[in-house]
């Protein structure tokens, strides 16, 4: 198959095409960007490996060009962000196109939107997945394995660190925030967009609109407790197609009460026209002391992770009867040198990576099922992760993530 990767010299987008080369039935990697001379540079990076590199220059918001380039390739890996913006049009582009599709998008209104292209995209028999990256992707795969443990679903959790231990401070990282040039990037802008106005999760086993960052204590089995906070994103979207849980799904930060704190003092700031997403990302890159002493009141209330892990997908429901508590969380019971501690680290390998991976599941056609579908649809969860632990040059026999369970005296 021939691969545009579109948008490839962005962080994600550039590991994903660093990864690409590992997977078999790959021809060709077109490397696609607005910026033809990074698109350039990384094509020259990546001519090392055994598959043909080439740039081109491409502007998403080109129709006729875009249309055009797709009509040329197999599959495209969008790394375009945000996707509030531009998700829908690629999508679509793709599927007119004939072109087969994958995206890390993170933000749950797109996500709506692009799941009600299936039938179009069934039509052309294009294979569409949308959010194979980290969160969500890694988080919907631990999901249904999760979920998979039980008789009847009733609430469903994904969760994925901010500050705590296993993620880079999130607040310190002016590289995660800001560009090159200084603009905020499309990863920050999309963080003020979904802890900012109202989000859409389950609740009572329906679609509902939540207010962001409100707390969630949780009680998960290997006596963990603590409290996580949502926050707008597609898992509890596509798990409310998948899993169909009769309660709640919700997306949760793992965050540490300051941090919240002050995510609330923006939301406010964004909520009352006071800052634009653009503007509160700048602020969340150079925390100012005003916003900070308005933090703290709400940081002495606000309670925190607990002994949660960092990252991990719960569900409860009933098994053989009873009650029952299941979660699916990373392995990070190793040493600090293990490369799954630095894959959490890193949000760029974290995202870039499982795309890649998921891709190479629509190329031998594993996944390669026509229709726009959320990663637990289509992907095989056993053998990404098989994947992912070969990638990540783990022992075969170390498993990359755990599965505990209790019942509910």
């Amino acid at each position: 198959m021939r691969i545009l990767a579109l948008g490839a010299p962005g962080a994600m987008g550039t590991v994903a095409a660093h990864t690409a080369p590992t997977v078999p039935g790959i021809e060709e990697i077109v490397v696609a960007d607005r910026d033809l001379g990074a698109a350039r540079s990384l094509a020259r990076r990546l001519a090392r490996s055994s598959v043909p590199v080439r740039a081109i220059e491409v502007d998403v918001t080109d129709d006729v060009t875009l249309r055009k380039v797709l009509a040329d390739v197999d599959l495209v890996l969008n790394t375009v962000g945000p996707y509030y913006r531009f998700g829908l049009t690629v999508l679509r582009a793709a599927i007119e196109t004939r072109t087969h599709y994958l995206d890390i998008c993170d933000d749950w209104e797109p996500t709506v939107q692009m799941l009600e292209l299936d039938s179009l995209a069934r039509d052309h028999g294009v294979c569409a997945v949308v959010g194979m990256g980290a969160s969500p992707g890694i988080s919907n795969l631990l999901a249904v394995t999760a979920a998979a443990e039980l008789d009847t679903v009733q609430n469903v959790y994904t969760a994925w660190p901010v500050d705590v231990d296993g993620a880079r401070d999130n607040t310190e990282g002016d590289d995660l925030f800001l560009g090159p040039d200084g603009s905020p990037t499309a990863a920050a802008v999309h963080w003020m967009q979904q802890f900012s106005g109202t989000i859409t999760a389950v609740r009572d086993g329906r679609l509902a609109e939540h207010r962001p960052l409100s707390p969630v204590a949780l009680a998960l089995p290997g006596g963990r407790r603590g409290t996580g906070y949502t926050v707008g994103h597609p898992e509890p979207i596509t798990l409310h197609r998948t899993v169909k849980p009769l309660g709640s799904a919700v997306n949760l930060m793992v965050i540490k009460p300051w941090t919240v704190a002050y995510l609330d003092t923006l939301r406010r700031d964004i909520d009352s026209g006071k800052l634009t997403n653009e503007t509160a990302a700048m602020e969340l890159a150079e925390p100012s002391a005003f916003r900070g002493l308005r933090a703290i009141p709400a940081a002495l209330r606000s309670k925190g992770p607990g002994t949660l892990p960092p990252f991990f997908a719960a569900a409860t429901g009933t098994k053989q009867g009873r009650e029952h508590r299941v979660l699916a969380h990373l392995d990070l019971t190793g040493p600090s040198t293990d490369p799954v501690r630095s894959l959490l680290g890193d949000m760029a390998r974290a995202t870039g990576i499982p795309l890649a991976l998921g891709m190479s599941q629509v190329i031998d056609g594993t996944a390669r099922i026509p229709g726009v579908s959320a990663p637990e649809a289509v992907i095989d969860p056993h053998r990404f992760f098989d994947d992912l632990n070969r990638v990540l040059d783990r022992d075969a026999g170390s498993p990359i993530y755990l599965v505990e369970q209790e019942s509910v005296a």
